[in-house]
């Protein structure tokens, strides 16, 4: 269960990699925060600032150097099945089977969650009706456009019905019309009282969708409010400048993170 609507909860959470040289990497450094049911948190930043490590470790797929962390009530290190029957994870480095249809991948994963044959038809005949993938349902994954695929991929997470999607770059590299099909699915899931971890670099999805934004750089939080509090905190008038005075207010100048193609 969840405390005062609570749903994800991150302590200090640290993570050190050692590279080919034998050198640590410091992916994830400190990070605290809280996200609420409902709610539509953004992890805002540059390519490389620590956004896929910080959302794998909340996946329960790696553990924390150092820290905590739950999801829906659940600790990531000592119950991560319990958060991965919770989540809807989808990143970019997914890689489905090649030669598995759209439908029977999604079928598939639906059984890996433990659902039934007449549950998962249900749902996966809704979520092509909303991603409009019933010309694609029996071709194989080998055969789809990068949008395509992706489309798969967020079929087969959102399947299980998970409480909580956790999306890395869900739009990155997308056409027009399949980012507007995940920024819908996307809001639906708000709608119906889901919690959205967002990782983007586009500007202008962090506005157009989440509640709150965490502006994230080589690892560590900067900042987290709503995009109003962000602004007036910034003195700016945008988001796109306040995450760049909160940087230089922190001492540091990155390349920025994207606006919209």
């Amino acid at each position: 269960m969840t405390e005062n609507g609570i749903v994800i909860r991150a302590d200090e959470l640290h993570k050190t990699f050692v590279d080919a040289r034998g050198e640590e990497v410091h992916a994830v450094r400190g990070v605290s925060f809280e996200a609420r049911r409902g709610e539509i948190l953004g992890i805002l930043g540059p390519n490389g600032a620590g956004k896929t490590t910080l959302l794998r470790m909340l996946a329960a797929i790696i553990r924390p150097t150092q820290g905590a962390a739950s999801v829906c009530g659940f600790d990531v290190v000592e119950k991560p099945d319990e958060v991965k029957r919770r989540i809807g994870f989808l990143s970019g480095n997914t890689r489905l089977y090649a030669r598995m249809t759209a439908v029977e991948t999604t079928r598939y994963f639906g059984r890996l969650t433990g659902l039934d044959d007449e549950t998962i038809r249900r749902r996966t005949d809704a979520i092509f009706a909303s991603l409009d993938m019933e010309d694609i349902r029996d071709r194989r994954f080998e055969k789809l456009s990068t949008g395509q695929k992706q489309k798969v991929s967020v079929a087969r997470t959102l399947v299980h019905d998970p409480e909580v999607l956790m999306l890395d770059e869900p739009t990155a590299g997308l056409d027009v019309i399949a980012s507007r099909a995940i920024v819908s699915l996307i809001r639906r899931a708000k709608a119906q009282h889901k919690t959205v971890l967002l990782s983007t670099h586009y500007m202008t999805e962090a506005e157009e969708l989440c509640d709150r934004v965490a502006l994230i750089h080589e690892g560590r939080f900067l900042a987290v409010d709503t995009l109003q509090g962000l602004v007036e905190r910034a003195g700016t008038t945008s988001l796109n400048e306040a995450f760049f005075r909160t940087l230089e207010a922190a001492g540091v100048a990155p390349a920025p993170p994207e606006g919209r193609p």
